[in-house]
């Protein structure tokens, strides 16, 4: 099954000839841009006949699947959740203004260098002279 009729096709084979003529015409001789434009025409025209033939198919699939009733709708539902939401947001005992006292805010370690300045510098200067 085939969308439409052969208008589409020349209608489309004409964009490929326009277009492909447009294009080639700046940079080639008059007779090699009509030649390229009729070879542009004739690949839109065939592209035209492959496109109708598959959205044919695909409207005459899709027509199939509404006379059976399948996929005519789609029943989704998601679980009652209500209740396990109400318990997240619940206090755990022991939270609830703030006062919890097995809470310790992170102290990371203090990065201190031990080795001497001194030493330190000479490595940087040999570093640089290199």
């Amino acid at each position: 099954m085939m969308i439409g009729n052969i208008l589409i096709n020349v209608l489309f084979g004409l964009i490929g000839f326009v277009l492909t003529f447009l294009v080639t015409f700046g940079h080639n001789l008059l007779l090699t841009s009509l030649v390229r434009g009729f070879f542009g025409f004739i690949l839109w025209f065939m592209l035209a006949f492959v496109l109708r033939w598959v959205l044919g198919f695909i409207l005459r699939s899709s027509m199939e699947v509404d006379s059976e009733g399948l996929g005519a709708t789609l029943d989704i539902m998601t679980p009652d959740e209500d209740e396990e939401l109400k318990n997240l947001l619940k206090p755990k005992p022991g939270q609830g203004n703030g006062s919890d006292p097995g809470f310790k805010p992170l102290q990371p370690p203090k990065l201190v260098s031990t080795k001497d300045p001194e030493e330190l510098a000479k490595a940087v200067r040999h570093l640089k002279e290199e």
